[in-house]
């Protein structure tokens, strides 16, 4: 694109000679490249190989014509090449109602002609903004499905009661399209069920987006969720979608729902209840059409105080809800998870397959797991990166038992070692004692580290935790 130029490429078509010349003259001066053609196939076989910021058509081509039906014709044909292309059709004077009836069918604004030059510009530089704007949202879209819900690397996996209750209750609400709030303690896997919702629904060829709600600052939420346009704050140097308008036609995945500060909520509740979004600095709203699952680990009497969270936004959410049992109320899925997990590990790292000797499963069995399957996973990836034997053993496995002080590797019982000074390994330990020591309480964790739930799910990731 030329720099002096706002824009790129027009294409103009009509059988006047005339009107082709003064359109290239005028419309030169917002755009780098003004191709005009006579032949409407001609149009169309360009469209094949670029795409032209706007089209200008002609309604009329043959002799005495004055229906439109011939330029509704080329219409329909540039719309099937381009269903996004920015169409503006040139009628005769008076000829209004057939200028009507071709935005009724796709064209995006229309001029008469003979035309004032100043309305020319005018509509065409709109109708050029229009395409502009598609572009980018089409851009948008694609990036927001290339961060989405990646594969599925663990499968909801359990053959207890109470897994075998969440999994009718999927099986039950994922076809509809029937907001879902998942309630459970960190991680019992709550984006696993979001994502198999998804899957298993009608939208499930959409994209679904996340955002945690516990990390968006308060400042930017308006911006997340509902996009902003050019100029609405002193970062806004382009128009952004926001993720609701993203997600459209698809499933949005609202994270940590019940941490959305108090104030926040009724911003949400107008969105959910009007299926529509106004982007920050915009003064028309955008329709949304979006299925919504949250999920939370506040407790469910908790999530039932007024004073923490609005009694119409939980009912607009929680038209369905599944509550995750914590691990330690399923035990008998432990030994089916744990093979998983040690067998999906072996592949990544490239190690042999161990036994996991009867006693030691008892004693993985009889473990809480305050962190749920979150934390067994994690056991399991240790465990097979530093497992040197022919099968596991305890100390593979450092967990508390019998009340006794957790399990530590030969090499930490010998004689106090050094001490590191290396502040990557020290960041790292000091985030998990506080992880481990409050259950993997995300909130309460990262408020005894000084941290934001935003930076230590960072540092969580930095580090591989």
């Amino acid at each position: 694109m030329s720099a002096e130029k706002p824009f790129d490429l027009c294409l103009v078509v009509d059988d006047d000679e005339d009107i082709l010349l003064a359109a290239r003259l005028l419309l030169r001066q917002l755009f780098a490249e003004v191709v005009t053609t006579s032949v409407p196939d001609e149009a169309v076989a360009l469209m094949a190989k670029r795409a032209p910021d706007v089209i200008l058509l002609d309604a009329n081509f043959a002799r005495g014509a004055t229906d439109g039906a011939e330029g509704f014709r080329w219409l329909g044909r540039m719309l099937s090449v381009d269903p996004q292309a920015v169409v503006v059709l040139i009628t005769a004077h008076g000829g209004v109602q057939v200028a009507v009836n071709a935005m009724k069918q796709g064209a995006t604004d229309f001029v008469t002609k003979p035309w004032a030059n100043e309305r020319l510009l005018a509509t065409v530089r709109t109708a050029a903004a229009l395409r502009a704007s598609r572009r980018e949202t089409g851009q948008q879209k694609a990036r927001a499905a290339a961060i989405a819900a990646p594969p599925v690397e663990t499968p909801l996996l359990g053959t207890s009661p109470a897994m075998a209750h969440v999994l009718s209750l999927i099986d039950r609400a994922a076809p509809t399209d029937a907001n879902v709030l998942i309630l459970g303690e960190n991680g019992t896997g709550k984006e696993l069920v979001a994502r198999e919702l998804h899957r298993r629904s009608r939208r499930a060829d959409g994209v679904m987006l996340s955002v945690d709600l516990g990390a968006v600052a308060d400042n930017l939420f308006d911006s997340e969720l509902f996009g902003h346009v050019k100029g609405a704050f002193t970062d806004a140097r382009a128009d952004r979608i926001g993720r609701m308008q993203a997600a459209d036609g698809g499933t949005l995945f609202l994270d940590e729902v019940g941490n959305l500060p108090l104030h926040l909520q009724p911003k949400l509740l107008t969105a959910l209840e009007q299926r529509r979004v106004t982007p920050v600095g915009a003064n028309r709203s955008v329709a949304i059409d979006v299925r919504i699952v949250a999920a939370t680990n506040m407790a469910p009497e908790r999530l039932a105080d007024e004073t923490a969270f609005r009694p119409d936004l939980l009912f607009r959410l929680n038209t369905v809800e599944i509550e995750l049992p914590p691990l330690r109320r399923r035990r008998e899925d432990i030994p089916l998870l744990l093979d998983h997990f040690l067998r999906l590990y072996a592949r990544k790292y490239g190690k042999p397959e161990r036994a996991v000797p009867s006693d030691l499963l008892a004693d993985l069995v009889a473990y809480d797991w305050p962190g749920n399957v979150r934390a067994l996973r994690h056991a399991a990836e240790r465990a097979v990166v530093l497992a040197d034997g022919d099968s596991f053993v305890a100390a593979d496995f450092p967990l508390p038992r019998h009340g006794a002080a957790p399990l530590r590797l030969a090499a930490e019982t010998a004689a106090p070692p050094a001490v590191d000074l290396n502040l990557e390994r020290a960041e790292r330990q000091m985030i998990e004692r506080a992880l481990k020591k409050h259950a993997y309480n995300i909130s309460a964790a990262a408020g005894e580290l000084g941290l934001t739930r935003g930076s230590l799910y960072r540092r969580m990731e930095k580090h591989g935790l």
